[in-house]
């Protein structure tokens, strides 16, 4: 399930993991810790829902069990500007570039899957962007001076969850998932409901 190819590369030193106790990311932190890749995890609570802090407790009982160093990163909304979502995201971004460098590391990784591609391209291409626009989720890239990595582009989400299943994981539902207020919920509703198979 993992890429190989996107892992290889990384830099030196503990690889972060961004941990929000969902399915992806609940998964990437257990096949990382199979592969035997030093590792260390960060779960972001941005305080806008109730259910965040023990979704972020939840993530740090497994990480503590499994002997990985666990930390929960706080993000103030009342600091946040303009649209609430991209403000959130900026935040993470910043937070969790600023952990892994105190953790004496330069990459993370992400727990985005090949749902995430598909829903991404439907938004673009609902805003009419051009080709450039239209490309796919990058599996590496650089910001913030950190590595972002993505090593689980070419698996479903659904996969994933099996996978969990099967080692009798159980993983957090984010409630906002299904607020059709936001365009990916909304493109995720376009997919379920004609079918797409996403293999």
């Amino acid at each position: 399930m993992l890429s190989a190819e996107v892992l290889k590369g990384r830099p030196s030193g503990p690889l972060g993991v961004a941990v929000s106790g969902g399915s992806d990311s609940l998964a990437l932190l257990l096949l990382l810790h199979e592969a035997a890749i030093p590792i260390v995890a960060a779960t972001v609570n941005h305080g806008l829902r109730d259910a965040a802090a023990g979704e972020a407790a939840q993530v740090a009982a497994v990480c503590a069990k499994l002997g990985i160093a666990h930390e929960t990163l706080i993000w103030d909304p009342r600091t946040g500007q303009g649209n609430l979502q991209q403000a959130a995201r900026e935040a993470r971004h910043a937070l969790l570039a600023d952990w892994i460098r105190r953790m004496g590391g330069s990459a993370i990784a992400l727990g985005h899957t090949q749902n995430d591609v598909a829903e991404t391209l439907l938004m673009r291409l609902e805003r009419g962007s051009g080709v450039d626009g239209l490309a796919a989720m990058r599996p590496v890239m650089r910001r913030d001076d950190v590595t972002w990595l993505r090593p689980l582009l070419k698996t479903s989400r659904n996969d994933l969850r099996d996978w969990l299943r099967a080692r009798g994981y159980n993983w957090a539902e984010d409630e906002s998932n299904n607020d059709d207020r936001y365009a990916r919920v909304r493109t995720r509703q376009i997919i379920e409901a004609l079918d797409l198979d996403i293999p």
